[in-house]
């Protein structure tokens, strides 16, 4: 993992329920970068087995192409999820786990032993990799400790609502105030070498207000973001892929960077501005970001 391109960095994370066959196959069809089987919120406790056979159906069907696929299991300590684990690991194909409600590191190592043991039954070669959700108020004062938990951790996501009623706050809170919280998981990110997504904004609606979501979190310095609308995932692909006067910029960062190196010069100016090896860090996450976004 390096600070210039984190693992598992995507731009468009697509949540649909677990339980509904139909959406499923919706969001497989769909230009998001990767789509997130729900099995915690969007299913009632009734549901919650129905739907992992469902899902586990799914993850099942070697001919299914598209988007990456995760699933976003049950908590750590509820009834259901060591089955959720377990039925991931027990289908072959890339897929993540999206562990809700990460506290400490503990919770991380349960599925990391979890996961090694149902690997093993199941005899895949493939690891289950995990990401994070960070939407309670000590998952966010745990951070340092969780993003060194597991070698599986590959992305850390910020989930406003259940932090919101974690903190004590409104769900509907103006963008500012989620800031400190923000720069926190993106920092502790960065710091591991993983990808940071934004969680999603929480209507339905590409609207002025989603827009502005959006784009303070693609300013900030995430991947990407989450949605929770089809209609959603176009605005957010473009807002965190480099234009192509991005791109250009950064490649001439580097090529003037390189020949100042070559004239054993460390800066250079360009566009009457100064590069060091500092903007070059920047530039070579445009390229990957724009590299990623072709793929």
């Amino acid at each position: 993992m390096t600070e210039d391109c984190p693992v598992g960095a995507i731009r468009s994370c697509l949540s649909v329920p677990g339980s509904d066959d139909r959406k499923i196959a919706k969001a497989a069809a769909s230009e998001a970068d990767e789509i997130v089987l729900d099995l915690e919120d969007a299913v009632p406790p009734a549901g919650k087995a129905a739907a992992r056979d469902l899902v586990a159906a799914w993850l099942g069907r070697t001919e299914q192409i598209g988007p990456r696929t995760a699933v976003r299991v049950n908590a750590p300590r509820t009834p259901w999820c060591h089955a959720d684990v377990i039925a991931c690991a027990d289908r072959g194909g890339a897929v993540s786990i999206v562990l809700p409600k990460v506290e400490s590191a503990g919770d991380l190592a349960f599925v990391d032993r979890l996961l090694d043991g149902a690997e093993a039954a199941a005899g895949r070669v493939e690891p289950v990799t995990v990401q994070a959700l960070i939407e309670t108020a000590a998952g966010l004062a745990n951070l340092r400790e969780i993003v060194a938990a597991t070698p599986r951790l590959t992305t850390l996501i910020i989930g406003y609502a259940d932090l919101a009623a974690s903190l004590g706050r409104a769900a509907d809170a103006p963008p500012e105030t989620w800031l400190r919280a923000q720069d926190s998981v993106l920092t502790a990110a960065r710091g591991a070498g993983l990808a940071a997504v934004d969680g999603p904004y929480l209507g339905v609606a590409a609207d002025q207000g989603f827009a502005g979501h959006v784009c303070r979190a693609a300013q900030l310095g995430f991947d990407g973001k989450w949605v929770i609308h089809p209609g959603q995932i176009r605005p957010v692909n473009e807002a965190f892929t480099p234009t192509a006067q991005e791109v250009e910029r950064a490649r001439a960062v580097l090529a003037a960077l390189e020949g100042g190196h070559a004239r054993a010069e460390g800066a250079v100016a360009l566009g009457g501005r100064m590069v060091d090896e500092a903007v070059a860090v920047s530039a070579r996450r445009v390229l990957a970001k724009a590299a990623g976004a072709r793929a």
